[in-house]
């Protein structure tokens, strides 16, 4: 009678790796082994386990193409609304259509509960919202952008423009418009919504730069930018 103490499974898995065709001259203990049937009680075979096995990975598979192709769908649908936005701006003959086809376009057509525009160091100005005074140090954050931001913080005062909706608004999105020589920034794009998703950290921003860049060279057909203030003069202020 043998002595020797039986394999453990972990000896067994190491023998069947280091032997992969032990079943190709052992049919017939593979087609004698039972398993736990992974959705029962009942047993199966191992071959009808890895088909079972099989199809859940088809249909996961198969769940994330579908969702592949929504969000592609998605993004095809996106992308022409932003292709109709930037023709309508590029056919408006003047500041006040350029803001006003941006602002109704935004609202209307891409469902932003809230958006408001300031712009800065361009003349002419005018008396409306949109060429308010900023303060300065919300000038210089917004020309040390890299990319817009999309987050759950308002940046400086400009929560406050959006008037009695400021305390309800939970997400935005800051999409700074540049232009003229050294595309020096000339103004602040914001949108705004109550919903804290809306604009989130790690959402992607290439709809949303296009949105700016096109908006900053539609209006400086119409506007002209000052002279860039020395630094003194920035020091002054």
């Amino acid at each position: 009678m043998s002595s020797n103490p039986p394999l453990s499974a972990e000896e067994v898995a190491d023998f069947l790796r280091a032997t992969p065709d032990f079943f190709e001259h052992h049919a017939e203990v593979l087609l004698n082994i039972n398993v736990a049937h992974p959705h029962g009680g009942r047993t199966v075979s191992i071959p009808e386990r890895q088909l079972i096995a099989t199809r859940e990975k088809v249909k996961l598979l198969e769940a994330k193409l579908a969702e592949l192709l929504k969000f592609g769908e998605e993004n095809d649908a996106l992308s022409q609304r932003i292709h109709d936005l930037m023709l309508k701006l590029i056919a408006c003959d003047g500041v006040d259509a350029i803001v006003d086809t941006l602002l109704l376009e935004l609202l209307d057509n891409f469902q932003v509960p809230h958006v408001a525009l300031r712009l800065w160091d361009v003349t002419p100005t005018q008396d409306t919202p949109e060429f308010q005074p900023v303060a300065n140090e919300l000038k210089q954050f917004v020309e040390a952008m890299k990319t817009p931001y999309c987050g759950s913080h308002p940046v400086y005062e400009t929560h406050t423009w959006f008037g009695d909706h400021a305390p309800h608004l939970k997400s935005y999105a800051l999409v700074p418009l540049r232009g003229g020589a050294g595309e020096r920034t000339m103004g602040l794009l914001l949108m705004a919504s109550e919903n804290a998703s809306r604009f989130y950290a790690d959402m992607g921003t290439l709809f949303l730069t296009r949105i700016g860049e096109v908006a900053a060279h539609c209006l400086l057909r119409h506007l002209v930018m000052l002279p860039a203030p020395t630094p003194a003069a920035t020091a002054a202020e």
